[in-house]
Order: structure tokens, then C-alpha cells, then sequence
């Protein structure tokens, strides 16, 4: 397969299920409220071929961010481990209520991984349309590792407080407005609601239909500008803890929006520290 979308249909995906170039990765991750292992959830149930990404582990341990992305050549012995190609199309998809395959997109092709796509819609959507399913976990043969590096599309917290001198990117968060802009506790994460000072508020959500697909690029450029992005402007996406803010940077990449970041240490790392600058309640 030369090339692939960056979004694909379940449609499209049911066409190429027996592709020998394509590899399907389920990508969920779960936040620890919702009681959910995505583990054992795939083992019972997954698209047919799939593998298990087990984006949950997928990090790197010796970075002082929580849960921070992975390097390189965490991505390359990942993919290696899973039987994933150089040459090969990869399709992610989860079934997460925080659309963790956006994280799993950024991970990969900000390491320089080529042909990453997203499952429009996901499992979900695969479910609902009575597509077929399997159980058991793969036991892949291991294929040749890919040569990647280092994420370079990602901001620090140091990066942040001199972002907050210059205001040179704009600083967009996709957590709900409440945690953003509210003055109790963070329901998520714990801490205090907040956001970094001058940072706009997109809530994730807000760019998917009722149906768990990507709204048109049209809808999702009004989304931003609704948003008061000036999408002429860099932007450094942030979010709970960099999870949500890859779907920010990944609808932001569906409108050719090149030109963006992510703050990966995002608000738990940035409300962790009392030295930092923090904005609450209303910005009116």
C-alpha cells in the first residue's frame, strides 16, 4: 500500500481487511475511573486482524512527564513486537470515551512512522454497523525494526513558561470548559481547575458528530475559529495530561494545519508545581 489517509471509514477498512501491507492496531486506553481494561477487552472482542498497541505502556518511564510520550525507539521496538513492517499501512482505532487512538496517530508519526491512519469512528461504529469481530490476543511474528527518532513536535513546561512571556504560540485546551475555566477541584486528574494563563478552550468532543466520526474539515475549521484560533497562527495544544490535545493536533492535521504542538505535560504537570503561573474562573 503506497499511501493512506490520515482518516479511513469503516467502509473503507472492510474493503482491505485481508490487505497483506495493512496492520490494525487497537489503540484504547482507559481513564481509571471508568473501571475499564482495555486489555481484556480486546481479547474478548477486536476487529478482525487487529493487534494490541497497549498504548497504556507505550510511554517513556525516564521522562519527568507523566505518562510522557514515547521515544523513537520505544515506538520502533512496539511496532517490531507487534509484527509491524517498515513498508507496512497502519490503521489505529479504540473504543475510548477519550479518543486515544489521536494519541497513538501522534506518537507514531511524530517519531517519523509514515502511512498512520485513524479508524473514523472506531470501534464503535464498527459494533454498530454489525461488522464482524474476533477474540483471543495475536501472537505476531516480530518483524525488522524502523530507524524513528525523537518526537519534535512536543513543548516542555519550560517551553510553556516562556510561551507565557511571549505569547509567541497560542495555547489551546481541550479539556471541558468547566475543568478549564471553573475554580474546584479537577474531577479527572484531581488538583484544582485552572488553565495556563491566555490559553483558549476547545473541548475535544466538540469536533465529532453524534455518531463518534469526525466532523467535515469545513465544520472543524469553524470549530477552531469559534474558538477564536487564528488558525494563521502557531498553536500548542494541551490538555488533562496530553491524551485529548492529540485529538485537537490530529483534527488540526485534517485541516492542513501544519503548523501546531503539544504541551505533553499538560495540566498535571503544570498544576504540580507551584511556580507556575495558573489562571482561574471566568476569562470575561
Amino acid at each position: 500500500m503506497d499511501t493512506i489517509a490520515s482518516l479511513v471509514s469503516t467502509e473503507w477498512l472492510a474493503d482491505r481487511l485481508d490487505d497483506p501491507a495493512l496492520r490494525l492496531l487497537d489503540a484504547s486506553r482507559h481513564l481509571p475511573a471508568t473501571g475499564r481494561d482495555a486489555r481484556s477487552e480486546f481479547e474478548a472482542a477486536h476487529i478482525p486482524g487487529a493487534r494490541f498497541l497497549d498504548l497504556a505502556s507505550l510511554t517513556d518511564p525516564a521522562s519527568p512527564v507523566p505518562a510522557a510520550l514515547p521515544t523513537g525507539e520505544q515506538v520502533a521496538a512496539r511496532l517490531a513486537a507487534l509484527g509491524v513492517g517498515t513498508d507496512d499501512a497502519i490503521v489505529l482505532y479504540d473504543d475510548s470515551d477519550v479518543k486515544t487512538s489521536a494519541r497513538a496517530w501522534f506518537a507514531l508519526t511524530e517519531t517519523g512512522r509514515g502511512k498512520v491512519a485513524i479508524l473514523d469512528g472506531g470501534l464503535a461504529r464498527w459494533r454498530k454497523q454489525g461488522r464482524p469481530l474476533e477474540s483471543g490476543m495475536p501472537q505476531p511474528d516480530r518483524a525488522q525494526p524502523a530507524a524513528l527518532h525523537p518526537a519534535r513536535r512536543v513543548r516542555s513546561k519550560a517551553d510553556m513558561l516562556a510561551n507565557c512571556e511571549s505569547s509567541r504560540e497560542q495555547v489551546l485546551d481541550a479539556r471541558s470548559a468547566d475543568r478549564v475555566f471553573g475554580t474546584g477541584e479537577d474531577p479527572v486528574h484531581g488538583g484544582a481547575n485552572g488553565r495556563l494563563p491566555g490559553s483558549l478552550n476547545l473541548p475535544f468532543g466538540d469536533l465529532f458528530d453524534t455518531d463518534g466520526t469526525f466532523k467535515s474539515p469545513q465544520e472543524l475549521r469553524a470549530a477552531f475559529e469559534a474558538a477564536d484560533v487564528d488558525l494563521s497562527r502557531p498553536v500548542v495544544t494541551t490538555c488533562g495530561s496530553g491524551v485529548t490535545a492529540s485529538v485537537l493536533l490530529f483534527a488540526l492535521d485534517l485541516i492542513g494545519h501544519d503548523n501546531s504542538a503539544l504541551y505533553d505535560g499538560s495540566w498535571m504537570e503544570w498544576s504540580a508545581d507551584p511556580a507556575t503561573p495558573k489562571t482561574q474562573g471566568s476569562p470575561k
